[in-house]
């Protein structure tokens, strides 16, 4: 059974580009709701002692499973998302490591984050923006709903999500600026380095 991961911040730590109320509701109830459901639909099957990561990679693509692939999937990709960000700082400081790898593969920075803020913005109803490492290669990649880059075998370095719940009681429909604010204040270029 899976339980739900405590926040790695205060509940208001990312203020005011998300909001307590938020960032409370997301994790709260859509994050929480996933886990419950989760362990609801794995109790007493093979798939109840099977760890996150594995059971999306062994779910994904069988629609006899697609239940219990999009309740593991969203369980795994919450985690994932809330450790993408950190509370805001004054200055963005991009470890050294990981800026020779976004100069080789976006030629700097903000090349990056524009590819970043077009895939959150262009994906068709709701899903996420992914940093992947495909091989020795960094990609942006999005995908929808509850899809993530396991089953495609690319390492995923970080992650935005692009959920309506993510941002619309603080951005109603505004979310372009919720990407954009996500990505100039918040992003955790420290996990993005650790996951290398």
């Amino acid at each position: 059974m899976h339980a739900l991961p405590p926040l790695p911040y205060a509940p208001d730590a990312l203020a005011p580009v998300i909001s307590a109320n938020t960032l409370s509701f997301h994790y709260g109830q859509h994050h929480k709701g996933y886990v419950d459901k989760l362990n609801s639909l794995i109790a007493g099957t093979e798939f109840a002692e099977v760890p996150l990561a594995e059971l999306i990679v062994r779910t994904a693509g069988k629609p006899e499973h697609v239940e219990v692939f999009n309740n593991a999937a969203q369980a795994w990709n919450h985690t994932f998302y809330w450790r993408s960000l950190r509370p805001p700082q004054k200055s963005e400081q991009v470890p050294l490591a990981l800026t020779q790898w976004i100069n080789a593969g976006f030629g700097d920075l903000a090349a990056l984050k524009r590819e970043l803020a077009n895939a959150a913005i262009t994906e068709f109803g709701s899903g996420w923006a992914w940093l992947v490492l495909d091989g020795e290669t960094l990609r942006v990649i999005k995908t929808g709903n509850s899809d993530n880059p396991l089953p495609l075998h690319l390492k995923p370095l970080l992650a935005i999500d692009v959920w309506e719940h993510a941002y619309y009681l603080d951005y109603q429909n505004r979310r372009a600026e919720h990407v954009h604010a996500v990505l100039d204040r918040l992003i955790n270029w420290n996990f993005a380095t650790d996951n290398l």
